[in-house]
């Protein structure tokens, strides 16, 4: 399947096809191929701010009414680079990218920062080849099932832990990294968090921030019950 029957099988409208394949055009794959293509990084642009608008408008309408850290602590997750690449991942969109071979061979086509951008990318043609109303639609196809477990679930561990120690103005809170195992590709990283220099939670992630909230949640989990 291509990117035109993925979106004919959703409803979703199109009329440029240069303009969507070029979302799916990494510059590797642009420097190996010397001006018979434009990458995708412009578009990326776009649809980041198109994204924005999206996941703002949602976390706006939620009720009860959430406030101005609560609705920018909720979109960060949405939007953040692991969140976009999974999306990428379950829906099989990283099967359309076009990569330099270099990139192929070390793993680009898995790698959450080159996902990230052309989930983006892909949404920014979409958004100037169409209109709004249409790109809304790829959008809540992406990303409904992900915006519900986000508001809904989704606990910011280490936030809290910050307002947990803060009851005692004399502590600090940092993270340090433990290891970092796997390939470059594929890393997992292991971070504990301390309090005034002592460990009091572990845990790890495919990336720096996950591997944080998971030792946060951890350490909540030993102080606070």
């Amino acid at each position: 399947m291509n990117v035109f029957a993925f979106l004919d099988r959703n409803g979703i409208r199109y009329n440029n096809k240069h303009l969507i394949r070029q979302a799916f055009v990494h510059s590797s794959y642009v420097n190996e191929h010397h001006g018979e293509y434009a990458d995708n990084e412009r578009l990326e642009f776009m649809g980041d701010a198109v994204l924005q608008i999206y996941s703002s408008t949602k976390l706006f309408k939620v009720k009860p009414e959430l406030s101005e850290g609560e609705m920018s602590t909720r979109r960060s997750n949405l939007v953040c680079e692991s969140a976009l690449a999974a999306v990428a991942r379950e829906f099989e969109l990283n099967d359309f990218l076009q990569l330099g071979v270099g990139e192929e061979k070390n793993g680009g086509r898995h790698r959450d920062s080159i996902l990230g951008d052309m989930v983006e990318a892909f949404i920014g043609a979409v958004y100037l080849d169409t209109d709004f109303e249409n790109v809304w639609k790829l959008m809540e196809l992406l990303f409904a099932k992900h915006f519900e477990e986000t508001t809904s679930t989704v606990v910011d561990y280490k936030t809290r832990l910050q307002e947990y120690v803060q009851t005692d103005s004399r502590k600090t809170i940092e993270y340090e990294i433990l290891s970092v195992t796997g390939p470059s590709n594929n890393p997992v990283f292991e971070i504990a968090v301390k309090v005034d220099g002592l460990v009091f939670g572990v845990g790890k992630g495919s990336s720096k921030k996950e591997a944080q909230k998971m030792a946060a949640k951890d350490a909540l989990e030993k102080v606070a019950g």
